[in-house]
């Protein structure tokens, strides 16, 4: 099994410098980033699965970058820029799973096993609930943060609403669509459900 916690913590080391950055880094040590689910029965609903999942999405994106911008991608978009859009894009999560126990069936017995729940102590929505976090430690570009706001895309509470900004946000900010696909990607061909 991928030490993604130590995956993690490097590509944040060598690409993420601007000031702050140590102290959002210990704001997640600190938290239960590193062992939270990424979803309840979704995506990666496992012990470290918010931490898995941040790293997954980050490979996705570099990829997509260097797909869509070439090897000198880094005229159009920085190192730290895609490190910070993918390993953070989910802080949102931190401290809102917790575990509760129910009853299940197995072999005509019924035993109890845990599962997640979401408790979510400051509701400020998704993707925007991110920014709003990662702006407490350091200052995000314009670009970032529409990125890390829209990368639901059209599985945002927003756009189920009837809002149309993601079609603004997508066309003014390529990268936040290539986010969302990477998102998207990770989700689906690298994770399981369990």
């Amino acid at each position: 099994m991928e030490n993604f916690k130590e995956e993690f913590v490097k590509i944040y080391k060598e690409n993420i410098s601007r000031d702050g950055a140590d102290k959002l880094l210990d704001y997640l040590e600190k938290s239960d980033f590193f062992t939270a689910p990424a979803s309840t029965r979704f995506h990666s609903c496992h012990e470290g699965g918010l931490c898995e999942h941040s790293v997954k999405v980050y490979r996705r994106f570099l990829r997509r970058v260097k797909e869509e911008f070439g090897e000198n991608f880094e005229e159009k978009v920085s190192k730290e820029s895609v490190a910070l859009i993918a390993l953070l894009h989910d802080v949102c999560k931190v401290d809102c799973y917790k575990t509760e126990m129910r009853n299940v069936k197995e072999n005509d017995r019924w035993v109890q096993k845990p599962y997640y729940t979401v408790e979510d102590k400051l509701p400020y929505g998704h993707g925007e609930k991110s920014v709003y976090i990662i702006n407490g430690f350091l200052r995000l570009t314009r670009e970032e943060a529409i990125a890390i706001n829209w990368h639901m895309g059209g599985f945002d509470a927003r756009v189920m609403g009837g809002s149309y900004a993601l079609k603004d946000a997508f066309y003014s900010y390529p990268l936040a669509l290539l986010f969302h696909l990477a998102d998207v990607e990770a989700t689906y061909l690298d994770e399981s459900q369990s």
